[in-house]
C-alpha cells in the first residue's frame, strides 16, 4: 500500500512541476514576425523618447535615446500586429572621450502596427502604463499571466552600450559614466 502512496505522490509532483513551468514560460511569440517588426518598434521607442532624459539639461552635450525591446508576446490578426514588449530605453551622450548615460526607463508597453504598401511595417499606436499606482492594474490588462511572469526579467544594457559607442564612434572599452557627474 505504501508504493502505491508514493506513486501517486510522486506523479502528483511531476504534474505540479510540469504545470509550474508550463505557467511561467512567456507569452506566444511569432519569432518570424517579431525579427520583422523589431527594428520599427525599437525606432519608434527611441523616436518618442526624445526630449525626455537629462542631456538635454546639459550645455553642449549631445545625446541620442538607444532602446531594446523583448517580445513577451507577438501575434498577428487581420492585418494589424500587436506586440506586447518589455522594454529598455536609455539616453547616451559623450563627454571627454567616454560614454555619459544622461536618462531612462524600463516597462511594459503594447506597440500596434499594420504593413505598409511597400512591405513593411508603421506604428499604428503605443500603450504605456500609467506612472505611480496604476500600473500593475494596467500591465494586467493588457498582458497575460505568461507574459507578466516574463516581465519579472532584466533586460541587460550592453547592447545599447554598445550601439551607443559606435553611433559616437568610442572605441569599444570606452568607460560609461553619468552625465550629470562632472
Amino acid at each position: 500500500m505504501s508504493a502505491r502512496r508514493w506513486a501517486v505522490g510522486t506523479g502528483a509532483v511531476v504534474v505540479l512541476v510540469a504545470t509550474g513551468t508550463w505557467a511561467m514560460r512567456p507569452g506566444t511569440v511569432d519569432t518570424r514576425l517579431w525579427d520583422e517588426i523589431r527594428p520599427v518598434v525599437e525606432a519608434r521607442l527611441a523616436a518618442e523618447s526624445q526630449g525626455t532624459g537629462h542631456g538635454e539639461d546639459v550645455s553642449g552635450l549631445h545625446t541620442r535615446w538607444f532602446c531594446r525591446a523583448e517580445a513577451l508576446d507577438v501575434a498577428e490578426r487581420g492585418g494589424e500586429v500587436r506586440a506586447g514588449v518589455d522594454t529598455l530605453c536609455l539616453e547616451y551622450g559623450v563627454r571627454d572621450g567616454g560614454l555619459v548615460e544622461c536618462g531612462g526607463g524600463k516597462g511594459p508597453q503594447v506597440v500596434r502596427l499594420e504593413r505598409d504598401p511597400h512591405g513593411g511595417y508603421r506604428v499604428l499606436s503605443r500603450e504605456a502604463p500609467p506612472d505611480g499606482a496604476g500600473n500593475a492594474d494596467w500591465t494586467e490588462a493588457h498582458f497575460g499571466s505568461l507574459s507578466r511572469a516574463a516581465l519579472d526579467g532584466t533586460i541587460a544594457s550592453d547592447t545599447l552600450e554598445r550601439a551607443a559607442r559606435a553611433h559616437f564612434g568610442l572605441p569599444a572599452d570606452a568607460p560609461v559614466g553619468d552625465c550629470r557627474i562632472r
